[in-house]
């Protein structure tokens, strides 16, 4: 960690976890097992807004395999700040299958996290995790957004969630700014 600029050492003053600024400014999201993944770093908060039932994106049609193509998913889209800072660190578009219609009418937009909340009203479980991430050039609405000009570097990443039965039921598309997020992963080596 100490080598990643993630923490300080000093004899006789002990470790200290370093601020985003010690490291270039990008917020380190570290992913080691499904909550840290389903979690961002405290002092962040988004914003949603509701957008009603929506045709999926052709990216995340591409996610469905061959059913539920036609379908129309409900959709909130948000931005993401760190406190104390007014630059965007993420805009992010949420679609969860018509299904869930009845408890996602029941989020409560300024409470906790929409994952959270569908768990607590649908009783819905994870059981599986997909997520593809991807360097891309910014498009002039994501642009606009975080703040950048066009064709910036952004970090996009398509998250997929599956209930326990398989069922994919929520996919999100988040935009980073290029040079303010960074994932960070532990993995194990087997054997």
């Amino acid at each position: 960690m100490q080598a990643e600029g993630l923490i300080a050492r000093r004899r006789g003053s002990g470790t200290t976890v370093q601020p985003a600024a010690a490291r270039g400014g990008a917020l380190h999201q570290p992913i080691s097992n499904v909550a840290e993944l389903l979690q961002y770093a405290s002092g962040s908060r988004i914003r949603y807004e509701p957008r009603g039932a929506v045709e999926l994106p052709g990216l995340a049609v591409g996610h469905l395999g061959d059913t539920g193509r036609r379908d129309r998913w409900i959709c909130f889209s948000g931005t993401r700040r760190i406190e104390g800072d007014p630059r965007p660190l993420a805009a992010t578009d949420v679609f969860f299958h018509p299904r869930l219609e009845a408890a996602t009418a029941a989020f409560e937009l300024d409470r906790g996290t929409l994952f959270a909340q569908l768990d607590e009203l649908a009783g819905i479980h994870v059981g599986k995790v997909t997520q593809d991430i991807q360097a891309i050039p910014a498009s002039t609405e994501i642009a606009r957004i975080l703040g950048l000009r066009r064709g910036m570097p952004v970090l996009r990443v398509i998250r997929c969630y599956h209930d326990l039965g398989g069922s994919l039921f929520e996919i999100s598309v988040t935009h980073h700014p290029g040079d303010r997020f960074v994932y960070s992963m532990h993995i194990d080596v087997d054997g």
